[in-house]
């Protein structure tokens, strides 16, 4: 048996050929739920939200992984439904920490892509952003790319769901027209994490960053900044300064902010609407004015 039905504790022991010693279930019998297994010890069972988005996770994962730049969950095993990960046993942040983060996150940047776009190794070119999907069309120009396939397919879902107005769009559009002489200094495509909101940064109980649920692709470094200043990050200014140390940041990175933030606010607003539609729209009237 395959599937959502399938019980995460049989989905462990499937995926990783090992047995169960013990099975905790998610809260309200949905989520995650945990597993031990001997020779391996406790792990996170997740059930993809949409078709093959588990293998796409664990694509990430193990492409991020590969960079040798930051600490990630090691996969134990993935089908198009499920993933099997390493627990990560959390503590508070700490300073030392954000500065390794910092630093580590330089790392992976550089470790490159393809192209911008560029799914992982192994990963489907439709992929997903949350719950969004997320289409991986690869581009060698940056602006160009970012616009086309970053932000305008949710600008028009947005327009179509009524998140959005004509004239609030034609806000975002202009920033799109604009975007060579906005988008600062060429950069080669990054190795991105994706979707670096705070809540898939895991302050482990080791001491170390752990990063979790990527949307990896090919994209520019500045976006994966954008995302932990949008939604907050402990110490973040700190984790800002290591990078910056370890590969220093261009110039004018800082009003860049509004303009990669455009499109984590246009995927919320699609998915949730709210006062999400308001701040895509403030994010690019900022984005205009640099």
């Amino acid at each position: 048996m395959t599937g959502g039905a399938e019980d995460p504790a049989d989905v462990a022991a499937r995926l990783t050929s090992r047995r169960v010693s013990r099975s905790l279930s998610a809260h309200g019998g949905s989520g995650p739920a945990e597993v031990t297994l001997d020779g391996v010890g406790t792990v996170v069972v997740k059930r993809g939200s949409d078709p093959r988005s588990a293998r796409a996770e664990a694509a990430g994962l193990r492409w991020l992984a590969r960079a040798g730049a930051v600490r990630l969950p090691e996969v134990r095993g993935a089908d198009d439904d499920w993933l099997v990960v390493d627990r990560v046993e959390t503590a508070a942040a700490t300073p030392e920490a954000a500065e390794e983060f910092g630093r580590g996150l330089a790392a992976l940047h550089a470790a490159g892509a393809p192209a911008f776009g560029a799914p992982p190794p192994g990963g489907p070119a439709d992929a997903w952003i949350g719950r969004a999907p997320m289409a991986n069309r690869t581009g060698q120009s940056w602006p160009r790319w970012y616009a086309e396939y970053r932000v305008l397919p949710y600008l028009r879902d947005a327009v179509d769901q009524g998140a959005l107005s004509t004239g609030d769009a034609a806000v975002v559009e202009r920033v799109c027209d604009r975007l060579p002489e906005l988008a600062g200094p060429d950069r080669p495509p990054a190795r991105l994490h994706g979707d670096l909101w705070n809540g898939n940064v895991l302050w482990g109980a080791d001491g170390h960053v752990r990063l979790i649920d990527p949307a990896a692709h090919g994209g520019h470094r500045e976006t994966d900044l954008a995302m932990l200043r949008l939604f907050g990050c402990p110490h973040l200014e700190r984790v800002l300064d290591a990078y910056d140390r370890a590969d220093p940041l261009d110039d004018g990175w800082r009003g860049r902010v509004a303009l990669h933030q455009l499109f984590p606010l246009l995927v919320h607003t699609v998915l949730f609407g709210g006062g999400y539609a308001a701040q895509a729209v403030a994010a690019a009237r900022s984005a205009l004015r640099g």
